[in-house]
């Protein structure tokens, strides 16, 4: 039986350790992988921090790259797309497993199935251990949706495409045809950016990006936006026509009542952010009806979405910044310090590289 490193969360304030496991065998349904790449996701920073409560100990880290070292003899041997998986293949997969046959599953909404279990989130338990990105290994349990992805594909940018990209992903199916459409996106995080790059890409006829900071309104024009804003200055009156789609990205209820404002007739408000506590959203009930305003909310994503983004990335990762994402980059051993970097420097993303 083979053995690999893990990096423990055992709590807030409690420092992180590196520890030698075994890894257990895997059942029939299963795929072990040797983990290439963890990319640090703000949920990740939420726990390390408290803010975000988990059961510990844990192997924080969802947003993984790796590739293949065994499949169970009942898997089918084919990723979401239905092409072959082989020994040695580079696999992204969904950052949730759950029941197919479930209700929510069935009806398109496998990250709300039945059986959910969550990479990165779960509680190390007897010889359930290697889960989470800050390992050696991960193994995928039934119900996990895997994709290939191209060799040439740079690991950061890959180690992203099955959070932050398949969010977004699902919120442009969510949001709807965006071809000839204005569109507004709050918060340029990886989410905002990534969305300006979708909606390029889509066909939008103008994409605003709206945020607090000035670096990150100038990361969002490279990635696509036409005009940025900043909503602490008056930047947001040069708003000129109504906006169609406005996503939010940030989590902040004045971003959300921001688009909400700015919507006109048959707007639709499409809000990922907002993952965590924060005060009430003040809505305008009259305006929402006689405008004809649709909201919409969105947590994770499905398969075909996580399937878009394996497409979307894999065609466009050239054309935009990608590759400047990922600031810097860490070793398994030093994740206390890719964390604690992450929390003063506040990048867009680090990583850690097995």
């Amino acid at each position: 039986m083979k053995t690999g490193n893990i990096v423990a969360f055992e709590g807030p304030e409690k420092p992180l350790i590196t520890m030698e496991k075994q890894v257990r065998e895997i059942s029939p349904d299963e795929i072990l992988v040797k983990n290439l790449y963890t990319t640090i996701c703000g949920s990740d920073l939420h726990t390390y921090c408290g803010i975000r409560k988990e059961k510990c100990p844990t192997v924080l880290g969802h947003e993984i790259t790796g590739c293949i070292e065994e499949i169970g003899s009942r898997h089918s041997g084919k990723d979401g797309a239905g092409l072959p998986l082989n020994i040695g293949d580079k696999i992204t997969w969904s950052v949730f497993s759950s029941d197919p046959d479930s209700k929510h599953s069935l009806e398109g909404m496998p990250q709300k199935g039945d059986d959910l279990f969550k990479y990165g989130h779960a509680q190390i338990s007897g010889e359930d251990i290697f889960h989470g990105g800050l390992a050696e290994y991960c193994i995928l349990k039934k119900g996990t949706a895997v994709f290939k992805i191209p060799d040439e594909l740079p690991l950061e940018i890959a180690s992203t495409i099955n959070c932050a990209i398949a969010t977004v992903a699902g919120a442009l199916r969510l949001a709807g045809n965006v071809k000839d459409k204005t569109v507004l996106i709050t918060g340029m995080g990886l989410l905002g950016i990534t969305c300006a790059a979708m909606c390029r890409e889509a066909g939008a006829a103008y994409v605003i990006a709206a945020d607090i900071s000035h670096e990150r309104l100038n990361t969002a024009l490279k990635f696509g936006a036409h005009q940025k804003l900043n909503l602490q200055t008056n930047d947001a009156l040069s708003i000129q026509a109504d906006i169609d789609i406005a996503f939010d990205m940030s989590g902040s209820p004045d971003a959300m009542e921001f688009g909400l404002q700015h919507l006109g007739i048959g707007g639709v408000a499409v809000w990922v952010g907002a993952v965590f506590n924060t005060r009430e959203i003040q809505v305008e009930a009259e305006r929402i009806i006689r405008n004809l305003i649709s909201i919409k909310g969105l947590h994770n994503y499905n398969f075909e979405d996580l399937k878009n983004a394996v497409t979307f990335i894999g065609k466009h990762w050239k054309d935009y910044p990608f590759m400047d994402v990922v600031s810097k980059d860490f070793s398994l051993e030093q994740a206390t310090e890719a964390f604690e970097y992450a929390l003063k420097h506040k990048p867009l993303r680090v990583g850690i590289r097995l």
